[in-house]
Protein backbone atom coordinates (compact mmCIF):
# COMPACT_ATOMS: atom_id res chain seq x y z
CA UNK A 1 0.00 0.00 0.00
CA UNK A 2 2.38 2.58 0.97
CA UNK A 3 4.61 1.31 -2.63
CA UNK A 4 1.22 2.77 -4.27
CA UNK A 5 0.81 5.36 -2.41
CA UNK A 6 4.67 6.68 -2.84
CA UNK A 7 4.02 5.99 -7.21
CA UNK A 8 0.64 7.79 -6.88
CA UNK A 9 2.98 10.89 -5.41
CA UNK A 10 5.57 10.58 -7.96
CA UNK A 11 2.69 10.28 -10.53
CA UNK A 12 1.51 13.48 -9.10
CA UNK A 13 4.83 15.37 -9.07
CA UNK A 14 5.38 14.35 -12.79
CA UNK A 15 2.29 15.26 -13.88
CA UNK A 16 2.30 19.05 -11.77
CA UNK A 17 6.05 19.68 -13.03
CA UNK A 18 4.92 18.71 -16.83
CA UNK A 19 2.05 20.88 -17.01
CA UNK A 20 4.07 23.94 -15.04
CA UNK A 21 7.03 23.15 -17.98
CA UNK A 22 3.96 23.42 -21.23
CA UNK A 23 2.86 26.25 -19.53
CA UNK A 24 5.90 28.33 -19.62
CA UNK A 25 6.73 26.93 -22.84
CA UNK A 26 3.31 27.93 -24.18
CA UNK A 27 4.14 31.77 -22.67
CA UNK A 28 7.50 32.26 -23.80
CA UNK A 29 6.72 30.82 -27.44
CA UNK A 30 3.34 33.24 -27.70
CA UNK A 31 5.58 36.57 -26.52
CA UNK A 32 8.84 35.95 -28.51
CA UNK A 33 6.38 35.32 -31.27
CA UNK A 34 5.18 39.18 -30.40
CA UNK A 35 8.38 40.29 -30.20
CA UNK A 36 8.92 41.55 -34.37
CA UNK A 37 5.50 43.07 -34.45
CA UNK A 38 6.33 44.88 -31.82
CA UNK A 39 9.17 46.79 -33.67
CA UNK A 40 6.65 48.46 -35.34
CA UNK A 41 4.80 49.99 -32.05
CA UNK A 42 7.72 50.61 -29.87
CA UNK A 43 5.40 50.36 -26.60
CA UNK A 44 4.60 47.08 -27.62
CA UNK A 45 8.45 45.76 -26.98
CA UNK A 46 8.11 47.50 -23.16
CA UNK A 47 5.29 45.73 -22.78
CA UNK A 48 6.66 42.57 -23.81
CA UNK A 49 9.60 43.04 -21.91
CA UNK A 50 7.22 43.35 -18.46
CA UNK A 51 5.47 39.99 -19.47
CA UNK A 52 8.79 38.31 -19.92
CA UNK A 53 10.13 39.74 -16.30
CA UNK A 54 6.58 38.35 -15.12
CA UNK A 55 7.68 34.93 -16.87
CA UNK A 56 10.61 35.23 -14.90
CA UNK A 57 9.37 36.31 -11.77
CA UNK A 58 7.89 32.67 -12.26
CA UNK A 59 10.60 30.37 -13.12
CA UNK A 60 13.31 31.84 -10.98
CA UNK A 61 15.76 28.69 -12.70
CA UNK A 62 15.13 30.01 -16.29
CA UNK A 63 17.86 32.57 -17.84
CA UNK A 64 15.95 33.19 -21.18
CA UNK A 65 12.58 34.73 -20.04
CA UNK A 66 15.25 36.98 -18.24
CA UNK A 67 17.23 37.14 -21.57
CA UNK A 68 14.29 38.40 -23.83
CA UNK A 69 13.24 41.33 -21.29
CA UNK A 70 16.33 42.46 -21.47
CA UNK A 71 16.53 42.35 -25.62
CA UNK A 72 12.87 44.13 -25.34
CA UNK A 73 14.21 46.69 -23.05
CA UNK A 74 16.76 47.42 -24.64
CA UNK A 75 15.42 47.69 -28.21
CA UNK A 76 12.85 50.27 -26.81
CA UNK A 77 15.44 52.16 -25.71
CA UNK A 78 16.82 52.77 -28.93
CA UNK A 79 13.55 53.37 -30.32
CA UNK A 80 12.85 55.92 -27.56
CA UNK A 81 13.37 59.06 -29.05
CA UNK A 82 13.84 61.04 -25.68
CA UNK A 83 17.51 60.54 -25.20
CA UNK A 84 16.62 61.76 -21.21
CA UNK A 85 15.07 58.32 -20.52
CA UNK A 86 17.65 56.31 -22.52
CA UNK A 87 20.06 55.57 -19.34
CA UNK A 88 17.36 54.73 -16.75
CA UNK A 89 15.42 52.32 -19.70
CA UNK A 90 19.69 50.88 -20.18
CA UNK A 91 19.83 50.50 -16.39
CA UNK A 92 16.82 48.04 -16.37
CA UNK A 93 18.28 46.17 -19.62
CA UNK A 94 21.29 45.70 -17.42
CA UNK A 95 19.32 44.59 -14.02
CA UNK A 96 17.27 41.85 -16.35
CA UNK A 97 20.76 40.83 -18.16
CA UNK A 98 22.24 40.49 -14.98
CA UNK A 99 19.61 38.18 -13.48
CA UNK A 100 20.48 35.86 -16.85
CA UNK A 101 23.85 36.17 -16.62
CA UNK A 102 23.65 34.38 -12.71
CA UNK A 103 21.64 31.66 -13.94
CA UNK A 104 23.83 31.50 -17.51
CA UNK A 105 27.23 32.55 -17.00
CA UNK A 106 29.74 32.99 -20.26
CA UNK A 107 26.67 33.08 -22.74
CA UNK A 108 27.64 34.51 -26.24
CA UNK A 109 24.12 35.86 -26.07
CA UNK A 110 24.28 37.50 -22.87
CA UNK A 111 27.29 38.88 -24.02
CA UNK A 112 25.63 40.88 -27.30
CA UNK A 113 22.87 42.01 -24.94
CA UNK A 114 25.53 44.00 -22.70
CA UNK A 115 26.99 45.28 -25.61
CA UNK A 116 23.79 46.77 -27.10
CA UNK A 117 23.21 48.03 -23.62
CA UNK A 118 26.76 50.30 -23.76
CA UNK A 119 25.71 51.03 -26.96
CA UNK A 120 22.35 53.24 -25.54
CA UNK A 121 24.49 54.91 -23.05
CA UNK A 122 27.06 55.95 -25.88
CA UNK A 123 24.44 57.24 -28.09
CA UNK A 124 23.13 59.90 -25.04
CA UNK A 125 26.26 61.53 -25.60
CA UNK A 126 28.74 60.07 -28.32
CA UNK A 127 31.07 62.42 -27.80
CA UNK A 128 31.66 62.62 -24.19
CA UNK A 129 30.96 58.80 -23.60
CA UNK A 130 32.51 56.98 -26.48
CA UNK A 131 35.81 56.23 -24.29
CA UNK A 132 33.59 54.45 -21.53
CA UNK A 133 31.54 53.15 -23.40
CA UNK A 134 33.03 52.37 -26.92
CA UNK A 135 35.40 49.90 -25.23
CA UNK A 136 32.86 48.46 -22.71
CA UNK A 137 30.13 47.45 -26.23
CA UNK A 138 33.34 46.61 -28.00
CA UNK A 139 34.57 44.24 -24.93
CA UNK A 140 31.63 42.39 -24.69
CA UNK A 141 31.17 41.50 -28.70
CA UNK A 142 34.59 40.22 -28.83
CA UNK A 143 33.45 37.64 -25.47
CA UNK A 144 30.20 36.85 -27.46
CA UNK A 145 32.49 35.97 -30.21
CA UNK A 146 34.68 33.89 -28.47
CA UNK A 147 31.70 32.07 -26.48
CA UNK A 148 30.49 30.91 -29.79
CA UNK A 149 32.03 31.31 -33.04
CA UNK A 150 28.94 29.70 -34.40
CA UNK A 151 26.81 32.50 -33.39
CA UNK A 152 25.96 35.39 -36.21
CA UNK A 153 24.80 38.24 -34.01
CA UNK A 154 28.04 39.53 -32.86
CA UNK A 155 29.40 39.24 -36.33
CA UNK A 156 26.10 41.96 -37.19
CA UNK A 157 26.44 43.96 -34.18
CA UNK A 158 29.86 44.87 -34.92
CA UNK A 159 29.11 45.52 -38.55
CA UNK A 160 25.91 47.50 -37.79
CA UNK A 161 28.60 49.49 -35.53
CA UNK A 162 30.89 50.49 -38.20
CA UNK A 163 27.89 50.84 -40.69
CA UNK A 164 26.92 53.92 -38.71
CA UNK A 165 30.58 54.93 -37.87
CA UNK A 166 31.54 57.98 -40.10
CA UNK A 167 34.52 56.72 -42.48
CA UNK A 168 36.85 59.17 -40.93
CA UNK A 169 36.89 57.45 -37.76
CA UNK A 170 37.41 53.81 -39.27
CA UNK A 171 33.98 53.25 -40.17
CA UNK A 172 31.52 53.03 -42.82
CA UNK A 173 29.87 50.43 -45.47
CA UNK A 174 33.43 49.59 -46.52
CA UNK A 175 34.38 48.01 -43.59
CA UNK A 176 31.03 47.16 -42.51
CA UNK A 177 30.32 44.42 -45.31
CA UNK A 178 32.98 42.22 -44.56
CA UNK A 179 31.74 41.65 -40.55
CA UNK A 180 27.75 41.67 -42.11
CA UNK A 181 28.89 39.35 -44.93
CA UNK A 182 30.67 37.03 -42.09
CA UNK A 183 27.31 36.95 -40.03
CA UNK A 184 25.07 36.20 -43.21
CA UNK A 185 27.30 33.06 -44.00
CA UNK A 186 26.83 31.75 -40.07
CA UNK A 187 23.10 32.82 -40.28
CA UNK A 188 22.93 30.36 -43.06
CA UNK A 189 23.78 27.43 -40.63
CA UNK A 190 23.02 28.85 -37.31
CA UNK A 191 20.37 26.33 -35.76
CA UNK A 192 19.12 27.59 -32.27
CA UNK A 193 19.50 24.98 -29.32
CA UNK A 194 15.71 25.08 -29.03
CA UNK A 195 12.67 26.83 -30.36
CA UNK A 196 13.15 29.22 -27.72
CA UNK A 197 16.49 30.14 -27.60
CA UNK A 198 17.52 33.43 -29.77
CA UNK A 199 17.29 33.20 -33.41
CA UNK A 200 16.87 36.70 -34.29
CA UNK A 201 18.66 39.19 -36.71
CA UNK A 202 18.72 37.29 -40.12
CA UNK A 203 16.60 39.06 -41.81
CA UNK A 204 18.01 42.78 -40.22
CA UNK A 205 21.32 41.76 -41.69
CA UNK A 206 20.40 41.52 -44.88
CA UNK A 207 19.26 44.72 -44.62
CA UNK A 208 22.04 46.02 -43.47
CA UNK A 209 23.58 44.46 -46.19
CA UNK A 210 21.51 46.00 -49.03
CA UNK A 211 22.17 49.32 -47.66
CA UNK A 212 25.71 49.10 -47.60
CA UNK A 213 25.37 47.78 -51.59
CA UNK A 214 22.88 50.44 -52.82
Amino acid sequence: MKRLLVIASLLICTFAVNAQSEKFITAMKENIAAITPAFQKPDDLLALANKFERIATAEKNQWLPYYYAAYCQVNYAFMNADKSKSDALADKATALIKQADALEANNSEISCIKSMIATVHLTVDPMNRYMEYGPESEKNLQAALKQDPTNPRPEMLIGQGLKFTPEQFGGGCGTALEKLEAAKTKFESFKPVTELHPNWGKEYNQQLIDDCKK
